[in-house]
């Protein structure tokens, strides 16, 4: 018999959220494989935007726009389905906050366009966009913000009304998003107050290794942010989908808590070469790197467990029976456990950005975009397109049918295809010296430079199929808003916990305490440096202008 079709009350935001982040995607996608094309040297961009223009405006696009939507409405309808719904207060400050990211994200693709910001993602000094480039940033900033207030304020009424429970899961998970989230936009906040004036001409330099320090304590948390959203993901749906249970509770809570406490310091790891910071002062922020292991440590324990004892209940013998006892058909659970797999080897490549020797050899070159790619394009952005085909039916009151399930597993391969020919060519040509940022040049028929060309071709490979990739999850996307057939969806992030589990400890739910925490350790990596960058400040540099 068929559930009857549960109204949600956030479904249009949520939905909207999420069709406005594919449609960008799509967007962003283009430019990515008209940059593919141009670095394999079977494209030359000519008239209209440069290849610069595309490379901002494709980070923008995707890294910020995309990834932000998405978390939205992904988030949004977690705390209006396990929360109960959401007042009408804070379904306005939803649309709000919707409207106002509307706003930063076109001003800041006018810019771009206009070539009034080729500055690229990493908007630090001292290249200077058009003042307008960075107020849309300020827009971007007030959307997460308000998202986050929202979810907040929906939790601490959930908690009062049911005194003495634990915060269901998935709303917990929502929670540690967005205080993560918030601490690294404070300091993306305060690097674009910082910048505003300077392009104003209202000071005449800028302090370039602050604006430095202050936008990689956000770009590096930013992207811990959506591995967060995507351990959710990995924590409820998985055990779901094959037919298990959440090995541990506490455990997942533990998880959220480490990665939100110990996240934002590790973001000096990208400046590892960087004049004006002691080698103490580096050495500390290595360990404090390293430390954002453990939590994914206990998470490949507690998911691995789970996959484990599932297979097995499943009928699975032997050391590795088990694996094969999985539901390797269902598109829901291939695509988490490719980007669950995948992540194994993007941590291990982040370990090269972590280390000295290491990232001497590396920074600046094209293997930290393969590395970029690989845990975000595939362990992040792979598991968003396996939420895809329960939420939005769930949302939209509409089911999963064969055909678009298949297609899907289609566009799986199709994209884990495209991203294992791109990042693997991009991580190999890497070490042989290939810079980043650049567009396609044989550096007057260097030598070196020429080597690199077979290589290269693989990245266009791979951007060609990452954008036939896209086309078909922005089909799927829609087709289950509008097109497919209407019925129930169930949504899957409900927690079933195994019954030998521990019981959740009580010192979990005290995020004041968390928070307290999280603070205490961020003043530990960055008071020192920030105030010897303000006090010692050298001479500074004025808005730079290649463009």
């Amino acid at each position: 018999m068929k559930k009857p079709l549960r109204i949600v009350t956030a479904n249009k935001l949520a939905l909207t959220n999420l069709a406005t982040a594919f449609a960008l995607l799509l967007v962003g996608g283009f430019f990515g494989l008209l940059q593919g094309l141009n670095r394999a040297g079977v494209l030359t961009i000519v008239g209209g935007m440069n290849y610069y223009e595309m490379l901002s405006l494709h980070g923008v696009l995707l890294i910020l726009a995309f990834t932000t939507l998405f978390m939205n409405g992904y988030l949004w309808s977690a705390v209006d389905y396990v929360l109960g719904g959401l007042t009408k207060g804070i379904k306005t400050l939803g649309w709000a906050a919707y409207a106002i990211f509307m706003v930063g994200a076109i001003l800041v693709a006018i810019m771009i366009i206009a070539g009034e910001a080729t500055v690229l993602y990493t908007f630090y000094a001292p290249m200077a966009a058009n003042p307008w480039f960075y107020i849309g940033l300020v827009f971007v900033v007030l959307n997460i913000w308000m998202s986050g207030i929202g979810v907040f304020i929906s939790a601490f009424r959930w908690k009062k009304q049911n005194k003495g429970k634990h915060l269901p899961l998935f709303a917990f998970f929502a929670v540690g998003v967005y205080v993560l989230i918030t601490f690294g936009t404070a300091f993306v906040a305060a690097e674009v107050f910082y910048i505003i004036p300077w392009t104003l001409g209202w000071i005449d330099t800028i302090n370039v290794l602050l604006t430095r320090t202050l936008f990689w304590a956000f770009g590096h948390t930013l992207v811990n942010v959506w591995y967060l959203v995507a351990v959710s993901a990995w924590y409820l749906v998985v055990p779901k989908v094959i037919g298990g249970k959440l090995f541990s509770d506490s455990l997942a809570r533990a998880v959220v808590i480490l990665i939100v406490v110990l996240n934002v310091p590790g973001g000096f790891h990208h400046q590892i070469v960087d004049p004006g910071f002691t080698e103490g002062l580096k050495f500390m922020h290595l360990f404090m790197s390293l430390a954002i292991a453990v939590p994914s440590l206990l998470t490949a324990f507690a998911l691995f467990a789970t996959l484990e004892r599932t297979g097995r209940r499943r009928g699975g013998k032997g050391l590795l029976g088990w694996f094969w006892k999985l539901p390797w058909h269902d598109v829901r659970f291939l695509t988490i456990m490719l980007a669950m797999i995948s992540f194994i080897f993007g941590g291990a490549g982040g370990i090269a950005q972590t280390n000295n020797q290491l990232n001497q050899v590396v920074h600046n070159t094209l293997w930290v975009v393969g590395h970029f790619h690989v845990t975000v394009g595939v362990a992040v952005v792979l598991t968003f397109f396996g939420l895809v085909y329960w939420l939005i039916p769930h949302l939209s009151g509409r089911v999963l049918t064969k055909k678009i399930h298949n297609l899907g597993i289609w566009q799986t391969m199709i994209w884990t295809v495209g991203m294992l020919f791109m990042t693997l060519s991009m991580s190999y040509v890497g070490l042989l010296g290939s810079p980043r940022r650049t567009e396609y040049t044989t550096y007057g028929g260097n030598a070196t430079a020429l080597e690199w060309d077979p290589y290269l071709i693989f990245v266009g490979a791979g951007g060609t199929l990452l954008f036939a990739g896209v086309v078909i999850i922005v089909y799927i996307v829609f087709h289950l808003m509008f097109l497919a057939p209407k019925g129930y969806t169930e949504f899957m992030m409900v927690e079933e916990q195994e019954e030998d589990a521990h019981k959740t400890p009580k010192w979990t739910e005290n995020w004041g305490l968390w928070v307290i925490v999280a603070i205490l350790i961020i003043s530990m990596g960055y008071v020192v440096p920030l105030v010897d960058l303000i006090g010692n400040s050298p001479p500074g540099s004025p808005p730079i202008r290649t463009f």
